[in-house]
Parts: structure tokens; sequence; C-alpha cells
């Protein structure tokens, strides 16, 4: 299936992440892709409402969701691999990738599909009580990972599933926390507590975690985190940094920041 996308290269004239030869070649370890990425990592703060408005506006200049739904979770592949490049894990066991209903959780299921062809083995949880991913871009990217080689779909809809698919976590070598992004707001509710609960619990046996825009609950606005909260190795975002990731709590969490382009026109985020 060919990959949308929406344009060859960033204002910057850095290409785009699914469009990058040097992000297909791999072998980038987590400061080599940083400096790849650095004039995003530059930009000034945004908030997540002034992200949403500038995903709005981009649409509404022809870049679809599903184009930046792809740029994404290249991105969250890249970053994938340049932390298993970094740890001497990569080929050393299954990603578990855990997927929100939502589009974080369809920049997860993208990220599988870019890292399975990479050779990867990927385990892609949906973490909710709903069968499906209740957005259509999330669907689409849910779908699109039938019937891949490398990829298992897994649904862990209550606590106990999640709990179950816990024993032994320490066997992976990567867990991609997709949970939850922007639109965080309120208390963690099941089976999400319980998949927060398990990113935990994985690097504690010294597995590394990569956060998809921010680590599941913090609050890219105000740095706010949920308890519990996902502490990451490594967080990526998009477009611009984000004002929470900047806070004393965001930095504790989300570790190092990269900040990874999608394809937003200039015209819809004039900074």
């Amino acid at each position: 299936m060919p990959s949308p996308v929406s344009s060859a290269s960033s204002p910057d004239g850095i290409p785009l992440p699914a469009d990058d030869p040097v992000l297909r070649a791999g072998g980038l370890d987590v400061a080599a892709l940083a400096r790849r990425w650095a004039p995003f990592g530059a930009r000034p703060a945004m908030t997540a409402e002034a992200m949403r408005g500038a995903d709005r506006r981009a649409q509404l200049d022809g870049v679809s969701g599903r184009q930046l739904m792809e740029q994404a979770g290249a991105a969250v592949a890249a970053a994938a691999r340049a932390l298993l490049e970094t740890t001497g894990r990569w080929g050393k066991g299954p990603v578990l990738v855990l997927a929100g209903p939502g589009n974080n959780g369809g920049d997860g299921s993208v990220a599988a599909r870019h890292l399975a062809r990479a050779g990867a083995r990927v385990a892609v949880v949906l973490v909710a009580t709903e069968a499906r991913p209740t957005t259509p871009d999330g669907a689409w990217a849910w779908d699109a990972l039938g019937g891949i080689a490398g990829v298992e779909r897994i649904h862990c809809a209550h606590a106990r599933d999640v709990n179950v698919l816990a024993q032994g976590v320490e066997k992976a070598a990567l867990v991609v926390d997709a949970l939850l992004g922007t639109g965080v707001s309120g208390e963690l509710r099941e089976p999400v507590r319980s998949a927060v609960e398990l990113a935990v619990r994985a690097r504690a046996h010294g597995v590394p975690v990569l956060a998809v825009d921010t680590p599941t609950a913090l609050d890219l606005s105000s740095g706010d985190p949920s308890d519990p909260v996902v502490r990451a190795d490594v967080t990526v975002t998009f477009h611009r940094p984000k004002a929470g990731l900047r806070s004393r709590a965001g930095r504790a969490c989300a570790g190092r920041i990269l900040v990874a382009p999608i394809g937003i026109p200039p015209g819809a985020d004039p900074f």
C-alpha cells in the first residue's frame, strides 16, 4: 500500500520523515537524529491548543489528517530505531506499541508498519474498551496493519487484559507510549491507567520507553502530570516544541525531546 505524504520536504529543506532516505537507511542514534531535526527543536514552543489549531488549518490548506499521521508515524519509527541503536537493543526483542483509541494511537500504528518493514518484530496493543480505534485516521492506521509480516495486533479492553500482557514485559526491546496525546484531560480511566503502569514497570526492568507527542498523561500546555504518569527515555513531538514539555515535570517525564517535521505548511502556523 503506498504511503500518503504531504510534501517531499519541510520549509527548512529537511525531508519529511516518510520521504527521508537517511531515516529509511537506519543506523542513526538519538543524538544524530536530534541533529537532523535540529531546526524544528529550535522553534518557539507552543501549547496543545495552538498545535490543534495548526493541525486544523493545515487540513483546511489541503494536507489531510491521514498525510499528517503518516509523517508523524514515520517520525516515531525513526525515533524508535534511533533509541534502539543508542541502547544496543535493535533486533534484541519485540517492540511493544501501546496504542490508544485516538490519533496518538494511530501514530503508533503507522510507526509499527514502518518498523516492521525495517525488520523489527512489533506487537501493537489497542488499549481501549472499543474494538477498533474511534477516529477515522486511527482506524485506517490500525486496519493497514492487517497482513503485514512481523506485526501482531492485540486488543486489551480491560485492566485484566493489560495485566496479562505485563507478564514478561521485560523481554521487550522497547515500549512505545502512543496512548494519549494533545487531548488529555481529567483522570486516567481503565484500561489506559493499567497500560501506563505497564510502561512504568517496563522501564523499571530496564526497557527503554519512547513517548509519542507527550508521555501519558502529561498536559502539553501546563506540564501537569497525571498519577500515574509515563516516564520516557525519549519523547518525539511534532512541528514545534511544546510548552508543557519544558516545565519541570515535563522535563522529568519526557527524557530527551525530539521535534520532528510532519508537513504543516507555514501558513497554518505563522509563528
